[in-house]
């Protein structure tokens, strides 16, 4: 069968949809590095800064699951195109903000804007290649999914050292544009028909979204339920769990709202979430297959950075390019795999994912605090490379389930659950991390005792060594002090590699889960799939 030719208008699209998931990727994990500045440069603390990052994730993910169908109520290049333009202008408004609250509340309307832009491009792309190619265009899309985390950090910190921390926002504004103009001129709504567009436009006919009665019950359901809980997984470490009252409280609001969610969405007429995509075997496993990927996805990217800064003594910026030959070598295989999906069942292509990033997953948790660059290496070249083994066969397998409007909403449900597979693995990570280095802490510790031979010949050795350090007035006891803080400190770095290690076992041992969904993961035997 010969294959049909992607149109110049189709490669146009996809490079203006690829452009817009980078733009709102990256400004996702950019701001990190930056967070120390900001501080200092604002007076706040780092419980006050940390909302910088919050709000935003929070306000994404309230948008997500419903930007489909916002974009059926607004007309999709409308929606689109107006997202992008509030997203750059919010981006130019943080760079200039005067203080830590207008920062906040600007950063919340980048949120909600860029909610929009993931599962709308994803769309796009998807829409753009003629159905046999799914794969191909999973891997276009997962190209800038895999890459975006990578860069935010290494922009970020280059941006911040050199520029200020207000240029990772103003950087956006010249891209923004650009990306805002190809949608204007590019995108089309679902089902265009030129005779229709003409007849919208002169007013004879009645656009049909404005026809739909709006879920307002569900719309607040969503809002509420999803806010809340991804609230408690944002601030649960940092404020001690069910020890907070705001917790407590955000959790119940979750699980009341969410519950109320499913049961309002399964009685009404016209849902704003099509819960009932969830029939569909393999929509269920591709969502939990997604939010495994997403745990590990973003749960990595998390802590290792504070193990590479903490233990290392990287900066941001040889933090971030420790990841880059990963990422590189992910883009260069996704579309690979993209071809190989029209040969292969899905499920082999996600077993060696899963299996492969299980082992790449153990292998990180052997670092230590002698590990280097070359030692690292392999390790996030496999993490690299089983995430594209993930990430395309499952989108793929997923989107082509659906048609029409309904591919928007299936790909804001999956970008939603990858967000929110991230957000537990870091609240998990957080938890655990804490946890473990207690322990290791206490149990290091407690061999400080004048009977430990080995720490008081490592003592001995590190006293002449700060005596010589300090002026010749100073006296023994000031130096034998500043020895100990030295070897406590020196216990408190081992104590978090010992975290570090255990936590990546219990969280390979959690991810090695991800098998048992694997099962339903089918893609369909016909080429148009179930309508919306």
């Amino acid at each position: 069968m010969e294959k049909k030719p992607i149109s110049r208008h189709s490669k146009l699209i996809i490079l203006t949809a690829v452009m817009a998931s980078l733009l709102e990727i990256i400004d996702t994990s950019i701001v990190n590095v930056a967070i120390p500045s900001m501080m200092g440069n604002l007076g706040a603390t780092l419980d006050e800064i940390s909302w910088v990052v919050t709000g935003y994730i929070i306000a994404n993910a309230i948008v997500l699951p419903i930007s489909s169908w916002m974009a059926q109520q607004m007309g999709r290049k409308f929606y689109y195109t107006s997202c992008i333009l509030l997203f750059t202008a919010a981006s130019v408004a943080c760079g200039m903000a005067p203080n830590l609250a207008t920062l906040v509340v600007f950063r919340i309307i980048q949120g909600f804007a860029g909610g929009a832009l993931l599962p709308t491009s994803q769309a796009l792309i998807y829409e753009s290649f003629p159905r046999e190619m799914a794969g191909v265009a999973s891997a276009i899309y997962g190209m800038s999914v895999m890459i975006g985390p990578t860069v935010g950090p290494t922009l970020g910190g280059y941006l911040t050292d050199h520029l200020g921390w207000r240029s990772i926002f103003n950087i956006n504004l010249p891209l923004g544009l650009a990306v805002a103009a190809l949608s204007y001129f590019l995108v089309e709504d679902v089902g265009h028909d030129p005779a229709v567009a003409k007849e919208k436009r002169t007013g004879i006919l009645k656009p049909a979204h404005l026809r739909t009665p709006v879920d307002r019950w569900g719309l607040t359901f969503l809002v509420v339920g999803v806010g809340s809980l991804q609230y408690v997984l944002e601030r649960g470490h940092a404020e001690d769990w069910f020890d907070s009252k705001s917790i407590i409280l955000c959790t119940l609001m979750a699980i009341a709202s969410l519950v109320s969610l499913i049961w309002w969405e399964l009685k009404t007429d016209h849902p704003i979430l099509n819960l009932r995509y969830f029939k569909n075997p393999s929509f269920r496993s591709g969502i939990l297959l997604m939010t495994a990927l997403g745990g590990m996805l973003y749960g990595l990217i998390f802590v290792l950075p504070v193990f590479m800064s903490s233990i290392l003594g990287f900066t941001a910026q040889q933090t971030g390019e420790q990841f880059i030959p990963g990422a590189l070598c992910a883009a260069l295989c996704m579309p690979i795999i993209g071809m190989q999906l029209r040969k292969r069942d899905p499920r082999t292509l996600v077993l060696i994912g899963v299996v492969s990033l299980a082992i790449g997953g153990l292998l990180i948790g052997t670092f230590d605090a002698q590990s280097s660059e070359r030692t690292m290496f392999f390790p996030l070249l496999i993490r690299g490379i089983a995430l594209s083994f993930l990430f395309v066969p499952i989108n793929s397998t997923v989107l082509s389930q659906f048609t029409g409007a309904a591919i928007g909403q299936a790909a804001g449900l999956l970008n939603l659950c990858r967000q929110l597979g991230g957000s537990i693995a870091i609240a998990g990570f957080s938890t655990l991390l804490a946890q473990f280095q207690s322990q290791s802490y206490a149990s290091l510790a407690n061999h400080i005792t004048p009977f430990d031979f080995a720490a008081l010949a490592t003592l001995k050795s590190v006293v002449p060594m700060m005596a010589g350090k300090m002026s010749s007035v100073v006296g023994m006891g000031t130096a034998n002090f500043e020895a100990t803080k030295l070897l406590l400190f020196r216990i408190k770095k081992q104590a978090f590699v010992l975290a570090f290690q255990k936590t990546m076992i219990l969280v390979v041992a959690t991810f090695s889960l991800a098998l048992i969904p694997l099962r339903g993961l089918i893609a369909p035997k016909n080429t148009q799939g179930p309508k919306a």
